[in-house]
């Protein structure tokens, strides 16, 4: 038994590098830790609705009302309609 060292030796050299494979070992687990985290985040954040263009999630038929003032507002801007015109085009739109 004199090839015996005890329990223990030769563990730390697992990783090749002694306190380097530990350091290695607690970065990897830091980064798997902090992708979990923002995982989380980025979970919560899309199920309650938050965008990162800061806007609401609109249903398509509210997009589309949108683009059709919009649109309505350029062509009275533009002079192509009056303002009754305008006026007519959003009521119609809101009913």
């Amino acid at each position: 038994m004199m090839g015996y060292r005890g329990y223990g030796y030769g563990y730390g050299n697992m990783m090749g590098g002694g306190v380097f494979g530990g350091l290695l070992v607690l970065l990897v687990a830091l980064l798997v830790l902090a992708g979990f985290v923002l995982l989380v985040i980025w979970a919560i954040r899309a199920s309650s609705g938050h965008h990162p263009e800061g806007g609401p999630t609109l249903h398509p038929a509210e997009v589309g009302h949108h683009e059709a003032v919009a649109i309505a507002k350029k062509r009275l801007a533009s002079g192509e309609i009056t303002k009754e015109q305008y006026d007519e085009i959003i009521r119609t739109l809101s009913t």
